[in-house]
């Protein structure tokens, strides 16, 4: 393995890189541009959350180049857990900053889905790419993090579904990182042309104990007219990083996207979901889970704005915080004017299991509309001594009581992932996180 040592990027750093990855021009000059943003634009300001003091900046290494997969077999035992090492038609693995392996069916790549890394998508379908990349999901100038995001880029996917094509079984990609000095900047981008289905699944997986680098890392879904898309994803990234998540969607007429989002970080982190309800009659329902621990500091938001007409928006947040750990709950929906008959719908919850854990649930709804229907939910608290009594009267100790409700209380989102690895590992993290 070799290491590409750079204490702080310059702009010819950032140029360098993109010559090395042999992109084209566009990607080239975008990256430019956005390292000079970077230098000017302010961090965001998620609500109730202090971020500037978070070092989103200072890293070690840049890129980390490992050698490719001959097959999954080659995987670290903790990775292969999460494959059907049979079984699975379409992955994608990314070791560190290395496309290591990508595996499509015959059957789909003649149907025109593409599924690569998105340093091939981008000299390979240069076009495609462009036209979905940080130009509307997500722009390049919000704030800070995202031009950072732009001009350092080192990592992702890209998964294209062509009009009326039906991915029957799911599109893997796993983010593996054993490298404590790598940071992850990557980019992901799913799109669902019209009357197309895709089921995304997606990991983040750490096996160091300990990180020195930083995740910036943002994810754009496109469900075109009459398309759905269901992406689910289980983070756990390893302590020491600092991590900013964004996953956004943009939705055509009649069009669904899905979330289904195991939050199982040890480290601080900053997340955003948000979800563009455009096309008339489009809907998305966004599930989130977390487990906090130690002295982490998250904050997250899911978001739903509805900007086309019967548009139904539902968001599910439940979090589990335990030792110091803190976490914010944003919960907000927003109903733009001329989004009549739409349908704003959100619960936020958080449990806490220690007298020092912290959680704070924020339901907003911003309408501008008249004609619609919107309504919220949100509770903060501790075990319910009722449900523990009921339990421990059966036999069952105090702690196997708290386990259990724990499980029960975050089983919707869990029971969503598509994958039944990916369901196992989720349902492990919960565990070892609760324990």
């Amino acid at each position: 393995m070799t290491v590409e040592t750079k204490l702080t990027l310059t702009g010819e750093d950032v140029r360098s890189y993109s010559e090395s990855n042999r992109e084209p021009e566009w990607l080239a000059a975008k990256r430019s541009e956005a390292y000079a943003l970077a230098e000017t634009l302010q961090l965001p300001k998620p609500d109730k959350t202090k971020i500037q003091n978070w070092n989103f900046t200072d890293f070690p290494v840049h890129a980390v180049k490992d050698e490719q997969l001959t097959g999954l077999a080659e995987l670290p035992q903790d990775a292969r857990a999460l494959i059907d090492i049979e079984g699975q038609k379409n992955i994608y693995v990314q070791r560190n900053n290395t496309p290591a392996y990508v595996k499509l069916s015959d059957e789909l790549s003649e149907q025109g889905v593409i599924l690569t890394d998105i340093f091939t998508a981008a000299r390979e379908h240069s076009e495609l790419l462009q036209k979905y990349f940080m130009s509307d999901a997500v722009k390049v100038d919000e704030h800070k993090l995202t031009a950072l995001h732009a001009a350092f880029m080192n990592g992702g996917a890209f998964v294209y579904v062509p009009k009326g094509v039906e991915v029957k079984d799911p599109v893997q990609v796993l983010f593996l990182h054993d490298s404590e000095d790598v940071s992850l900047f990557n980019h992901v981008i799913v799109v669902a042309e019209d009357n197309s289905s895709v089921t995304y699944v997606e990991n983040y997986l750490s096996l160091t104990s300990e990180s020195k680098g930083q995740a910036n890392i943002i994810s754009e879904v496109f469900a075109n007219d009459g398309a759905t898309v269901t992406y689910g994803a289980v983070d756990v990234l390893s302590a020491g990083f600092t991590s900013y998540i964004n996953r956004r969607g943009v939705t055509g007429r009649n069009a669904k996207i899905e979330w289904a989002l195991g939050l199982m970080n040890d480290c601080d982190t900053i997340y955003e979901n948000v979800t563009h309800l455009v096309g008339d009659g489009s809907n998305s329902n966004s599930k989130s889970v977390l487990v906090g621990r130690g002295s982490q500091k998250q904050n997250v938001t899911a978001k739903i704005v509805h900007w086309g007409q019967d548009t139904d928006g539902f968001i599910l947040q439940h979090g589990v915080m335990k030792e110091e750990a803190s976490t914010i709950f944003n919960g907000i929906g927003k109903i733009e004017h001329g989004a009549t008959r739409s349908n704003a719908v959100q619960e936020s919850r958080v449990l806490m299991l220690s007298e020092k854990a912290r959680g704070d649930a924020n339901p907003i709804l911003l309408i501008d509309e008249d004609d619609v229907t919107a309504g919220h939910a949100a509770s903060v608290g501790r075990v319910d001594p009722l449900q523990l009594y009921y339990l421990m009267s059966r036999g069952i100790s105090q702690a196997e009581a708290e386990r259990l409700i724990v499980h029960g209380f975050l089983a919707p989102v869990v029971s969503q992932l598509p994958i039944e690895g990916v369901k196992k590992q989720l349902s492990e993290v919960i565990e070892r996180k609760v324990r």
